[in-house]
């Protein structure tokens, strides 16, 4: 798919696959990079999980996941050639995890479902996710269900819906290195690891516009790492944030 190809199934769909990002020998080598990591400020070791946040900081080797080739493009198209990085985490799901329910992750405000369904009217995007998956995903390993479209419901599912317009949420199922890129408004939940002895490896990308907080934690005492700002290309250090001066600069 190209490149206008992706940005319209975000805009029709909520959502949009990329295959094959990652080949199997770099599969395996980001699964040792996240069984390396140890928990520093809010990150946790779980009872079924185990969550890193700010992984780009650990070292120059995270920083190719911030503009994967083909994948950065599209975030470019949906979020303006000036978005930024706000986030990135590092998942481990072991055997019983337990999932979300269905949600969205960001609503700029709630719109009416009669203007949403007018052709004519392209909702803007904010936020965009990017789930790289790191096993092949199968309907008892943690898939993400996604109710395509849903994004046009122009409001968050309410407690205990399980549907949108009669449509329940589809698993997405994949081969390790695969991309889900989504967008922030689209109804989507997890699932859970009913493998008996298989844990699920992601790492989540999360971009949004110029305007858009990056949600680096600590917040207040978080630093760039002085090596990883080194490392950087143009491109990764506008991403973290070194943009061109622009209005409340």
């Amino acid at each position: 798919m190209s490149t206008a190809d992706h940005l319209r199934a975000l805009h029709e769909q909520g959502f949009t696959l990329f295959p094959s990002v990652l080949d199997t020998r770099a599969v395996a080598a980001l699964r040792e990079r996240i069984d390396r990591l140890r928990p520093i400020h809010w990150d946790y070791l779980g009872l079924l999980d185990d969550h890193f946040k700010c992984v780009f900081n650990r070292g120059p080797e995270w920083l190719p996941y911030l503009d994967l080739p083909g994948v950065i493009e599209v975030a470019e198209a949906a979020l303006g050639a000036d978005c930024h990085v706000i986030g990135q985490t590092a998942w481990r799901s072991r055997p019983g995890f337990i999932g979300a329910d269905l949600h969205l992750d960001h609503l700029v405000m709630e719109l009416p479902e009669r203007l949403l369904d007018d052709p004519a009217f392209q909702l803007p995007m904010q936020i965009c996710t990017a789930h790289l998956y790191l096993d092949d995903i199968t309907p008892d390993l943690c898939p993400t269900r996604v109710i395509p479209g849903s994004h046009r419901a122009g409001r968050r599912p309410r407690p205990g819906e399980t549907h949108w317009r009669g449509r329940e949420p589809e698993a997405v199922l994949c081969r390790a290195g695969d991309l889900l890129l989504f967008r922030s408004e689209l109804w989507h939940a997890g699932s859970r690891n009913l493998s008996p002895n298989r844990s699920r490896y992601l790492l989540q990308i999360h971009y949004g516009r110029r305007m858009v907080a990056q949600k680096f934690s600590p917040y207040l005492a978080f630093q760039f790492s002085p090596a990883v700002l080194a490392a950087c290309t143009p491109r990764q250090r506008r991403l973290l944030g070194d943009h061109e001066p622009a209005e409340y600069d």
